[in-house]
């Protein structure tokens, strides 16, 4: 792909258009809590876990027009986390993509709606898609697999083993798990979301679930290094964060040139567990091996 930074901008621009289509009208009574939730989906952001969705549906031979709701479904679950990550009962941060977070521009109480309500509306969108969808079966198994991964068992369950070790100093068996669950179930649930519902067999969803978690691993070690060598400017957000919060992460564990090694071990792992598959998709390799190099 001769130049990737401008496909991923096209791309990603398709993606903003998807999720603003679905997102509420604001026209109601309650309008405050659809502000909230619109404010909070349109902060901008990689859209990362939605154009992990399409690029995977796309690899496995489905139009990516077929799985939008999809894409809106994951990014208003991965939207609802962030607004939720960022109250004061969790890491109180004031910033978040470069401007005020939901709780400090709407209030705490509606911060915590808005979170609520993303969730909620999350699967009100992805229960309406698969009245439409072409293979409901298969839209059934995506959204069960979004489900899980999004609940106790993935980034909820993460999200609580974090908490509860924050002031500890953690392992990396430890540390390996909450991630696998905090940041790597949203993002194997993208990719096998997509391949479910593009068709993909039992044995591809396994491979690509291995492929994802190694991907999700090595996303959370970019942003405990970012966290570390970053500014707050460059990151929209507040950088030491970590430290602040009293984390575990990553570079306590090793350094920051052995944590961007294992961010390349393991993002060219995923690589190949994808490639095994024999099916071509050079862009989704190409944001792979950009995810390794991001600076945001």
């Amino acid at each position: 792909m001769k130049n990737f930074s401008e496909e991923l901008e096209k791309r990603i621009k398709w993606v903003e258009s998807v999720i603003e289509e679905f997102l509420p009208n604001e026209d109601t009574k309650q309008k405050i809590v659809m502000e909230a939730m619109n404010y909070s989906v349109r902060a901008g952001g990689k859209r990362l876990r939605p154009l992990l969705l399409s690029e995977m549906s796309e690899m496995f031979g489905m139009d990516k027009e077929n799985v939008k709701p999809f894409m809106a479904v994951m990014e208003y679950i991965h939207t609802y986390s962030l607004v939720h990550d960022d109250l004061p009962a969790m890491d109180n941060d004031e910033y978040r993509r470069g401007r005020k977070t939901t709780h400090k521009q709407f209030g705490e109480a509606i911060g915590i709606l808005a979170g609520d309500a993303l969730l909620n509306y999350a699967f009100e969108t992805g229960i309406n898609a698969i009245l439409t969808f072409e293979y409901p079966k298969r839209a059934v198994a995506a959204l069960a697999v979004i489900a899980s991964k999004s609940g106790i068992y993935g980034m909820i369950g993460g999200q609580t083993v974090d908490i509860i070790s924050e002031g500890k100093q953690l392992d990396k068996d430890t540390l390996d798990y909450i991630n696998e669950l905090k940041t790597g179930a949203l993002i194997e649930a993208s990719m096998m979301a997509g391949a479910i519902l593009a068709g993909a067999d039992e044995e591809e969803i396994f491979t690509i679930e291995r492929a994802a978690s190694k991907i999700g691993q090595a996303f959370q070690i970019q942003d405990d290094v970012l966290d570390v060598i970053s500014t707050t400017k460059e990151l929209g957000k507040p950088v030491h964060s970590d430290e602040k919060n009293c984390k575990s992460t990553y570079v306590n564990l090793m350094d920051v040139e052995k944590a961007k090694d294992e961010v390349k071990r393991l993002s060219d792992e995923a690589v190949l567990e994808l490639k095994s598959l024999k099916r071509e998709n050079q862009f989704l390799f190409k944001l792979i091996e950009w995810l390794i190099n991001r600076t945001k």
